[in-house]
């Protein structure tokens, strides 16, 4: 599995206590140079504005530069919201951007899987704001700049513990949205509320019970949802924010979900890809925060997509606790 990955990411919050840590891309990225994972590394550029200005407004983006700019060193709050920056972080997002960009690039080249090991992560970044720990929203730039190239249609396939608002925000015109989340939990988004279908384009929330919700039923929940929405979306290609606070003992989520199912969660997306998307799955990276689980996550994902693994987990849908199974159900009803 090729990996994008460039060091310039560990810059951002260098030396600042925050569980978004430049550990997390380090830690992982050593891993998977021990695994002879990074042999051929895909090096990114950097976002340009237009890049940018598809997802995001004009104003917001002119707010990050002048506050960035300003802080000379020291450390502070976006006054978008709650999302911490210091005098590395514009260019450290333009570059993480950037890889999400490339990513996809390198997927649509070589019709297999593409990891892009990024930070800061993306999907709560609104078009006008930042949020949690996001200044741009990755995926939905990659996303957006697929469709100004080629057309088609981009399911992003959203499976950390926390909803991405930010990228529901700008579902549509191509760009269709599934994700399961723990809820309530911050942002406060992401209720069955929220779905709706309009033609191809689909936002469907399955929100989850928070920090007990488990390893088969959080699996068995995906082998139910995730094909239903393909089906009737039928994906040009796939981008996944790949978001691991869902792993039991994480510190800032924890579904109680072991580092096994990205294991399955890969096989799974490798299935839909190859039945609808010529094998097009470019992974971005969004939360995490166990440095361990983390690393073992991505690796499982990077030997499940080198194995060209499709094989379904056996995971019964029985463990899937009533409330999410009749939401399946209703999004089965719609094909």
């Amino acid at each position: 599995m090729k990996i994008v990955y460039d060091k310039r990411y560990a810059e951002h919050l260098r030396g600042i206590p925050h569980p978004e840590s430049p550990q997390r891309v380090e830690f992982v990225a050593t891993a998977l140079q021990q695994a002879g994972k990074l042999d051929e590394l895909i090096t990114p550029n950097d976002a340009t504005d237009d890049d940018i200005l598809r997802v995001h407004d004009r104003r917001y983006l002119k707010t990050v530069e002048h506050e960035i700019d300003a802080l000379h060193g020291a450390a502070a709050y976006l006054s978008t919201g709650d999302t911490v920056v210091d005098s590395s972080s514009l260019g450290v997002a333009r570059r993480a951007a950037g890889g999400a960009l490339a990513a996809v690039d390198a997927c649509i080249q070589y019709g297999a899987p593409v990891f892009a090991l990024v930070r800061p992560p993306g999907h709560h970044a609104e078009p006008d704001r930042g949020m949690g720990f996001c200044i741009f929203n990755n995926v939905a730039i990659a996303a957006r700049a697929f469709l100004a190239r080629h057309g088609g249609r981009v399911l992003i396939v959203d499976f950390d513990y926390h909803h991405g608002n930010g990228t529901q925000r700008v579902a549509g015109d191509g760009l269709s949205y599934v994700s399961a989340h723990a809820f309530p939990a911050y942002p406060g988004t992401g209720s069955a509320d929220e779905n709706y279908a309009i033609s191809e384009d689909i936002v469907a929330n399955v929100p989850l019970t928070a920090h007990n919700f488990g390893t088969e039923a959080f699996v068995a929940l995906w082998e139910q949802l995730l094909p239903a929405v393909a089906r009737r979306v039928k994906p040009d290609l796939i981008l996944v924010s790949a978001g691991f606070d869902y792993v039991a003992g994480d510190c800032v989520g924890d579904l109680n979900v072991a580092p096994a199912a990205s294991s399955d969660l890969a096989r799974l997306i490798n299935r839909i890809a190859q039945e609808h998307a010529r094998g097009r799955i470019a992974y971005v990276l969004e939360g995490g925060y166990d440095l361990q689980a983390l690393a073992e996550s991505v690796m499982r994902i990077a030997a499940a997509s080198d194995r060209h693994e499709t094989s379904a987990s056996g995971a019964a849908v029985e463990a899937i606790p009533p409330a999410q199974r009749q939401l399946l159900e209703r999004w089965n009803a719609k094909e």
